[in-house]
């Protein structure tokens, strides 16, 4: 699942991890992306501890790393973990989909955590650069989905997303006990305290987003791709 922050990914991961079949990874570019980059994030040396932060050992893992009572690996990444040194071409050995949002809720969202954000860090050229990809060397048509779909029709959302992986759907993934799992990367206190206490997926309510002037101009740098993406997307 390709995504960028604050947009329901962790809830879509509690959701896949919720299926008896099926273990997961919690972006596991996270220490590689900061140990490149130099970013300071909250957390940032325990995540660095957490997880190899060589991009091949990390690919490894995706490609091969399973759990003998589970069958399906859900992998939730950040498509700005996705730096351009790391090779791509190990994508042919999973199934590609794309999460998307709006740059205005995503910025919005994500400026309260890091008020000093910038375009590159809400991934939108990321994950269209990655959607290319796909498209041109793997799946012709792969799976774009919108995060407000997500939400207000949970069951067709995840039934397309176990169709496009070939797997049956599970109304289990619809609920999910509230609390923090042992799945979660070491960085669940910064950034997951609304997941922890779901259960489920909320719909989404109306309601005016305020962005400040830095905040409007990196929201518009980012509609391009956004609109690219959401022009690909399933329709309900």
């Amino acid at each position: 699942m390709w995504s960028g922050p604050r947009n329901i990914s962790t809830a879509l991961m509690r959701a896949w991890e919720n299926r008896p079949d099926t273990f997961v990874s919690d972006e596991p570019f996270y220490a590689c992306y900061l140990t490149q980059t130099n970013i300071d994030h909250p957390g940032r040396e325990e995540i660095i501890r957490s997880q190899p932060s060589d991009w091949r050992e990390v690919v490894q893992q995706c490609t091969h790393l399973t759990e003998a009572d589970n069958t399906v690996h859900y992998q939730k990444h950040m498509t700005q973990h996705m730096l351009p040194e790391i090779d791509i071409d190990w994508l042919t050995a999973t199934v590609n989909i794309f999460l998307i949002r709006s740059p205005e809720a995503v910025a919005s969202s994500y400026a309260k955590a890091r008020p000093d954000l910038t375009a590159s860090d809400l991934g939108f050229e990321q994950q269209h650069r990655l959607y290319q990809h796909v498209v041109n060397h793997i799946d012709s048509n792969p799976l774009v989905i919108n995060s407000d779909d997500v939400r207000n029709h949970p069951e067709k959302s995840l039934t397309a997303m176990c169709r496009k992986a070939n797997i049956e759907f599970d109304p289990a993934m619809l609920q999910w006990p509230k609390g923090r799992r042992l799945s979660d990367g070491v960085w669940a206190p910064h950034w997951y305290k609304n997941v922890e206490q779901s259960t489920g997926f909320q719909p989404t309510t109306p309601g005016h987003i305020e962005l400040d002037d830095t905040q409007r101009k990196i929201a518009d740098l980012c509609q391009p791709y956004y609109d690219q993406m959401l022009g690909q997307a399933l329709v309900f």
